[in-house]
């Protein structure tokens, strides 16, 4: 069974982003690759990760962690097959606990797939650019189809401290479905690719 992780990647209180992952999970509990055993999601929360700002003494290439926070984290990424980041832009760029929480790893990351679901004021655009370019150097291959939710017309928001009630517009559902069906195809081919490597 493929195992795709969705990635909560922000870890501020009252996060629009875990509202946000919740979507993506109710969306992906219904796709024909978990109803027919063939793919599973998990929701993946950094907040439950309590990591600190990067405190390993060798680089993550070299896989020598040190710590058991870096330890724990580790034996999560590399559980799964793939990742649906959920992440939303702060300041034109992905928050710093999620970029933290990336270079924290590398062989962990290697050869698998993600897909990218944002949301902001500009729907996030400009943090997943970024991402892609990060998750390139930790040799993650990432999908094309992203989905992209404004924080004017697919949530309903009456105070901004508040993550509010998402309601994505009738285009956003589909677009994330096509997310999946590639996070999966990509995911399934990439650990094909993990095996050989590792018999390598």
């Amino acid at each position: 069974m493929i195992r795709i992780a969705i990635v909560v990647g922000s870890t501020r209180p009252h996060r629009r982003t875990a509202v946000t992952a919740g979507w993506v999970a109710e969306v992906a509990a219904r796709h024909p690759a978990v109803t027919a055993g063939e793919a599973a999601f998990e929701v993946v929360d950094l907040a439950a990760y309590g990591l600190p700002v990067l405190d390993e003494p060798a680089p993550a290439l070299f896989g020598e962690y040190r710590h058991p926070h870096t330890n724990r984290w580790a034996e999560t990424v590399a559980s799964f097959d793939g990742f649906v980041f959920v992440t939303p832009e702060y300041n034109h760029s992905a928050p710093g606990a999620l970029k933290n929480a990336i270079d924290f790893l590398f062989a962990e990351w290697n050869n698998k797939a993600a897909g990218f679901v944002s949301h902001g004021v500009h729907g996030g655009v400009r943090a997943v650019e970024h991402l892609r370019q990060v998750m390139t150097e930790v040799q993650v291959a990432n999908v094309r189809t992203q989905v992209a939710l404004s924080a004017f017309t697919d949530f309903e928001i009456t105070d901004p401290a508040r993550p509010g009630v998402i309601a994505p517009g009738p285009h956003q559902e589909p677009t994330l479905v096509e997310l999946l069906d590639e996070v999966i195809a990509w995911s399934g081919a990439l650990r094909t690719l993990r095996r050989q490597v590792a018999a390598a």
